[in-house]
């Protein structure tokens, strides 16, 4: 009697013999004859019980072929054999074709999925091609009987869910002063501890990028100025005991001499110990400034995952006060605006201004000079993002402004918007720690799925409860995947699980993970809220206050839910306001298809990203700001705030100061500026012109149009997918 079945995948599962039935009565619905139940039973009865305790599926197949084949119902049997053969056919033939579009780099959004990645390249290719074999398998073998049905009828998608098996983790916040002061080994050779801020600035680039290749997610450093700050005093010393050897005098003690800052001035008219002192201080800002330089230049250069993305970096700072974190932070800013090569915009690192009063924020700060520093820096490059610090739900009882360590204290964020803070395991904080694994629930299906209903209030109610079950699945789902990923070795991960991870010290090479995993975090996401609010009422939120009361109520009742799974299972759980770039398009099209063109749902290539008002909703920036700052408190596991504005962003960073006083006034936990930024990649021309198609300089075609995407830049839109086009084409300005 057959009681195990071993799958294709080798996987060991109960006998169903309900799947045989099944497959005969399938077979026997496409011939003259029609179904015949007692020899279905029958042939299903002598199958089950005349075989062998553990079989494999082909050979269940066989018995049945072969029964078939002894039966009076030998069209039946025809049928069964060329159903097998068209399966395995098409198998084939869907890996051939989406194997050919990869390899004739056709344009489309399987090879399009992420902008920041050539699917072009070799390796590019080759990450596609495992990629989209690998997802089939996690479908099959991998995933539960109801997330696999959530997922086939739309309502889920599992982010990532190539790297499923690997049982990786998605991101992390680097505490890149442990690698500094003790160095690290990655596998292969051992790299010492820093001693100046060059070797400071390459550690920082190699752990970043060491680490990405061990994760699917992003990489981010917590608190740069603070962690590198140590380094600049080191190579100050190093500039004296240069002219110490020159002169063949004895300087030791200006080494902790007081510095208020390192700017570089002139020599002419100094004496004495003020004369050293300032030049050694000369000769090490011209150090930092370059070793900022070249920090940036690696991030956008140095490539990870075999070859095809560079690493996919976030830097948080602005908070430290010393004179050495400042040149830290004031080189950065200054290397970051005159730009890489030829003078572009660095995609990589996104750099977040941490953004807090006392420190930061007000003229009387000490750090408001390079506050103004970052928003001129912005309104050219783009970045830095800004990080509100101030804004209720990012403070900590524990910060102290004469804390030399209060950075540990502090929310940093990845630059897409990932959070990290709150922490049920341990201590409230960013760093090593990072999000685990994260799903988002399509709520405009659900929504949809309730519009027959006529009376508003049974919609909304039918809507809720739809809402709650696709809760429960997504929070059991990740809850599944954690499982699994705790069975990982520590040795599977030799720099995360080695020198980052919260208490990862602790592990040996072959202890699993389990005892540390819990220190991160596991994200409910959701997308279109905007569409779910016109299913539900004909309005969205930013167009009807009872709409908003409605979206409110929704997330907020996520919210809640994702704390009850916190009790449930005992992890991490945050709402997530999900940064959907190849989703934003997959769901809406699937939509479509079932459901038509519903004006304002799925009328258009995507849906809206998260909490966000519709991109092509006419309203004002102050608007904006109201409607969608409530959503941050809610959204725990990372949320972002847009602004667009018109005309060359790089002679008004007043704009950018006004969008973060409407941050902070607000109560949004983190924001950015979208502005155009056009580049003539053979002159290096830049203006700001919507739609430049030649230089005016020198009349080239060939034009860098930076755009921002997700949270991160794209410095080409030809790799955008057409969801996303679409999208950026119908983004308006906030005045």
């Amino acid at each position: 009697m057959i009681q195990t079945v071993i799958k294709r995948d080798g996987r060991i599962v109960g006998f169903n013999e309900e799947k045989i039935a099944t497959a005969i009565r399938k077979a026997m619905l496409h011939t003259d004859k029609g179904e015949d139940r007692q020899l279905i039973s029958q042939i299903t009865d002598l199958i089950s019980f005349k075989g062998n305790p553990q079989m494999t599926v082909e050979a269940i197949q066989d018995s049945v072929e072969l029964e078939l084949m002894n039966s009076s119902r030998k069209d039946v049997a025809q049928k069964y054999i060329a159903y097998r053969n068209q399966r395995s056919i098409a198998r084939k033939a869907k890996t051939r074709d989406m194997f050919l579009e990869i390899i004739n780099i056709k344009s489309n959004d399987i090879t399009r999925e992420n902008a920041n990645m050539n699917a072009d390249t070799p390796a590019g290719m080759m990450m596609k091609f495992s990629s989209e074999t690998t997802k089939p398998f996690v479908d099959d073998y991998l995933l539960s009987e109801e997330t696999k049905d959530a997922i086939e009828k739309n309502y889920l998608h599992i982010h990532d869910k190539d790297y499923y098996p690997t049982k990786s983790l998605t991101c992390v916040q680097h505490p890149l002063d442990h690698i500094l002061k003790n160095g690290f080994s990655a596998g292969h050779g051992e790299s010492r501890p820093a001693k100046r801020i060059e070797t400071a600035s390459i550690l920082g680039c190699i752990s970043l990028e060491t680490a990405q290749n061990e994760m699917h997610g992003g990489q981010a450093i917590p608190a740069f100025d603070f962690y590198l700050a140590p380094y600049v005093r080191n190579s100050f010393i190093e500039e004296l005991q240069k002219i110490e050897e020159l002169n063949g005098a004895d300087y030791s003690h200006l080494y902790q001499t007081e510095i208020d800052d390192y700017i570089n001035k002139p020599l002419d008219g100094l004496e004495g110990d003020v004369r050293i002192v300032q030049h050694a201080i000369n000769k090490t800002a011209s150090r930092v400034h370059q070793s900022m330089e070249a920090f940036i230049h690696n991030m956008n250069t140095i490539h990870s995952r075999g070859g095809n993305q560079v690493v996919f970096s976030s830097i948080n700072y602005g908070t430290d006060v010393s004179p050495e974190g400042r040149c830290i932070i004031r080189e950065l800013l200054k290397s970051t605006y005159r730009g890489v090569g030829n003078q572009e915009t660095a995609i990589f690192p996104i750099q977040i201004w941490k953004k807090k009063r006392g420190v930061s924020y007000l003229p009387e700060d000490k750090n408001y000079d390079l506050y103004q520093l970052a928003c001129k820096v912005s309104a050219r490059r783009f970045f830095p993002n800004f990080l509100n610090l101030d804004a209720t739900f990012n403070q900590n009882e524990a910060w102290h402004a004469d804390d030399p360590q209060r950075y540990v204290h502090e929310v940093a964020t990845m630059g897409c918007r990932t959070r990290v803070f709150e922490n049920r395991f341990g201590l409230k904080t960013s760093i090593g720690r990072g999000n685990i694994s994260f799903s988002t629930i399509n709520i405009v299906r659900l929504a949809i799925e309730c519009m027959q209903l006529e009376n508003q209030e049974e919609r909304i109610a039918k809507f809720f409860a739809k809402l709650d079950r696709m809760l429960d699945i997504t929070a059991r789902q990740l809850h599944e995947r954690m499982q699994f990923q705790k069975t990982a070795y520590a040795k599977q991960f030799p720099l995360l699980m080695r020198s980052l991870w919260l208490g990862s010290e602790k592990l040996k090479p072959n202890d699993t993970i389990e005892p540390v995993i819990n220190q991160g975090t596991l994200g409910i996401g959701f997308i279109g809220l905007a569409e779910c609010l016109v299913a539900l009422t004909g309005k969205h939120h930013g167009e009807d206050a009872a709409s908003q009361e409605l979206g409110l109520k929704i997330v907020s009742y996520m919210r809640d839910r994702a704390n009850q799974f916190s009790e449930t299972y005992q992890h991490n759980y945050s709402v997530l306001a999900t940064p959907a770039e190849g989703l934003s398009g997959k769901f809406t099209a699937r939509d479509r298809k079932a459901f038509g063109s519903l004006p304002g749902i799925t009328d258009r290539e995507y849906y809206t990203n998260s909490n966000h008002i519709p991109v092509y909703y006419k309203c004002s920036a102050l608007h904006k700001a109201k409607t969608e700052a409530p959503y941050h408190e809610m959204t725990r596991g990372g949320h972002i705030f847009y602004v667009e504005i018109d005309g060359d962003a790089t002679h008004n960073p007043d704009a950018i100061m006004q969008v973060v006083d409407m941050m902070d006034k607000y109560n949004i936990g983190y924001g950015s500026v979208n502005h155009n930024r056009n580049r003539c990649l053979d002159c290096g021309f830049e203006n700001a012109e919507a739609e430049l198609e030649v230089c005016p300089s020198c009349h080239s075609h060939r034009l860098d149009k930076l755009q921002r995407i997700t949270g991160y830049l794209v410095g080409t839109t030809d790799r955008w997918n057409n969801a996303k086009l679409s999208e950026l084409h119908d983004r308006i300005i906030h005045n």
